[in-house]
């Protein structure tokens, strides 16, 4: 249970209204409000006052974890109750050499993150509709119904395309720039300061619908983008009617796209606030561990690429280079992975 949770059940063990609380208080109704709605936290000397009100103490008020019939009993006076809760839930994050964050510091990056999640998503849409001026131009110059030489839809379709990546390029910059002061949450070791994780908490349940939707619709929209372009295949239509179609599966893929890349960066966020999944503090030592190995790797791999393309000048065919090494990557880093659980259990 969070702060939030508690003072709302307290108030209701004493039967008392918003207000009435607030009268208690010495303080408005909306203060009262924000509190448990858990958009604000009650400043130090609000939370002295509340652990007098309420016959608690502080550190009960303030500890995440909790037990629903402990509370009750030491609303009523139960200090051992109250001790033993305590002692139950006394495992603290070890804040030693640890960047901590308050309340406000949590809020601005989630409120980044949103900001920033919506010109980004766009910017990957846009990139995947890059090729369709192309797709156009050219199924034009060779089929109609617009009269556009082929050199003149080679250019001004890739004209098109440049403008587009460009652009989406620049969103990319822009709103990278604006999250590059929170990079240290994807590598340092954070803690929260009370009472803030549990409302991190509560703001991504209350996301996670969303993120649901986001993630169906998404991946729906991803599956559905061939049917256009089966259908037309199947009752053998022009083919000036296959390309348009092919923009068709474009344009429900890059939808579908973005909603998967503006829901993921917003979860993302609260991951990285919470340590949770590809950020968890395992998970950052293990990249810490691991950043030599793979700077060394991918240094050692365009040189590859680089010696070979030279010496066969065959840029054409020395692509391949990449796909090979990215999966030789995942092969070299579950093996050490490997080696070091084994380590550890020895």
């Amino acid at each position: 249970m969070i702060l939030a949770e508690k003072i709302t059940y307290l108030r209701k063990q004493k039967e008392w209204s918003q207000e009435e609380l607030a009268d208690q208080m010495e303080i408005s109704r909306q203060s009262v409000s924000k509190w448990e709605s858990g958009a604000s936290i009650p400043e130090l000397d609000k939370i002295i006052r509340m652990s007098n009100i309420f016959d608690v103490s502080t550190d009960f008020l303030l500890k995440d974890a909790y037990d629903i019939d402990a509370i009750s009993r030491s609303g009523q006076g139960g200090a051992s109750e109250e001790r033993e809760f305590l002692e139950a839930s006394s495992e603290e994050e070890g804040g030693a050499g640890k960047r901590v964050l308050s309340l406000e510091e949590a809020n601005a990056y989630l409120e980044t993150v949103r900001k920033t999640s919506h010109p980004i998503a766009i910017g990957v849409l846009v990139c995947i509709l890059s090729p369709i001026s192309l797709l156009l131009m050219g199924g034009w110059s060779e089929y109609g119904p617009v009269a556009v030489t082929e050199n003149m839809a080679a250019g001004l379709g890739t004209v098109i395309l440049l403008l587009m990546v460009a652009g989406a390029v620049g969103l990319f910059l822009i709103n990278g720039m604006k999250l590059e002061r929170y990079e240290y949450l994807e590598e340092e070791e954070i803690q929260l300061q009370y009472g803030v994780r549990g409302i991190v908490e509560k703001q991504r349940e209350a996301f996670s619908r969303r993120y649901q939707r986001s993630l169906v619709l998404g991946v729906t929209l991803s599956i559905l983008s061939t049917l256009p372009l089966l259908f037309a295949a199947g009752l053998d239509v022009p083919e000036i009617w296959l390309i348009y179609c092919t923009c068709v599966l474009l344009a429900i893929v890059s939808l579908g796209v973005f909603l998967l890349v503006q829901a993921d960066s917003i979860m993302e966020g609260f991951q990285k606030l919470l340590q949770e999944g590809d950020y968890s503090t395992e998970k950052k030592k293990e990249r810490r561990k691991y950043r030599p190995l793979v700077g060394a790797y991918w240094c050692l791999v365009v040189a590859i690429y680089l010696c070979v393309s030279f010496y066969n000048n065959s840029w054409k065919d020395t692509w391949i280079v990449w796909p090979v090494a990215a999966l030789l990557f995942v092969v070299l880093l579950s093996i050490c992975r490997a080696v070091v659980r084994n380590r550890n259990r020895q």
